[in-house]
């Protein structure tokens, strides 16, 4: 099997507000036997996921009307006092409400995935054929009177690997260069802003308006592109040296996968 990174929208680092992402599109694995995929969005449908989410929308609606009257009578520092207790009230609310389903799935995975010979389970929706959907029963287990029983013994090594964009986001090279794009542009907005209250036409706002575009577009290149490409030659590199034949992000992993995120970033030290 050929060596292929998946990068998909990976340009979309060089996007206005300089965010650095990797979004990966729909994949073919009619090739690979051992990757398995799963239909979140069915999994989020079944009863028991959607009465918990009933449940915590009623609970945040009511928290919100209590929080609101609250916040109407105190001054500003309080009221942002109040924002940060409303939100740790909901991640409570969250983790003690979703938490447990959530495990419950997780352990459901890994055991239809032990007994698939699965080294990896990806979100469906970045497949466009072939690989072991196991939604359905995964779907099976989660409906049964007792807990699925978590497998004896942990997924094989996988040919799949995975990357946190966001934990690459933090290497030297990468921040860097996204630091400095980030002030460029807000420099560039500032000016911007100027020059177009200033203008005295419509073509006049218009003249401004392209060349904002083109300033930014031309800066991005200058230097997020030259990141970006280090990024990709450090994760080409590192799935070859580990016979990695495939490398996706963290966020469309279900299960399983090899996690090459700190070689690297090692790579991109």
């Amino acid at each position: 099997m050929n060596h292929r990174t998946v990068r998909g929208r990976r340009a979309a680092l060089v996007l206005a507000l300089g965010t650095a992402f990797i979004a990966t599109p729909a994949i073919g694995a009619t090739d690979i036997t051992d990757i398995g995929t799963i239909d979140q969005q069915a999994i989020g449908a079944m009863p028991q996921f959607l009465a918990a989410s009933k449940q915590m929308e009623t609970y945040g609606q009511n928290l919100q009307k209590q929080y609101a009257a609250r916040a109407a009578h105190v001054s500003q520092s309080d009221q942002q006092k109040l924002g940060a207790e409303f939100q740790a009230k909901i991640a409570d609310k969250q983790r003690s409400l979703m938490g447990p389903l959530f495990q419950r799935a997780q352990v459901a995975i890994a055991s239809v995935s032990s007994s698939h010979n699965l080294t990896i389970v990806l979100d469906k929706r970045m497949v466009v054929f072939g690989g072991q959907d196991i939604t359905g029963p995964v779907k099976d287990l989660l409906s049964g009177v007792s807990d699925p029983v978590p497998p004896v013994s942990t997924p094989p090594p996988s040919s799949v690997g995975y990357v946190d964009a966001s934990q690459l986001a933090q290497a030297p090279k990468m921040k860097s260069a996204q630091d400095e794009f980030t002030k460029f542009k807000t420099d560039q907005d500032k000016s911007a802003g100027a020059r177009m209250k200033a203008a005295k036409s419509d073509a006049d706002k218009e003249a401004v308006l392209k060349d904002y575009r083109k300033t930014i577009d031309d800066e991005q290149l200058k230097v997020l592109k030259p990141a970006v490409d280090s990024e990709t030659a450090a994760i080409s590199d590192v799935a070859k040296g580990k016979k990695i034949s495939l490398v996706v992000d963290r966020s469309n992993v279900i299960f399983g996968g090899t996690d090459i995120t700190k070689d690297v970033a090692d790579k991109l030290k």
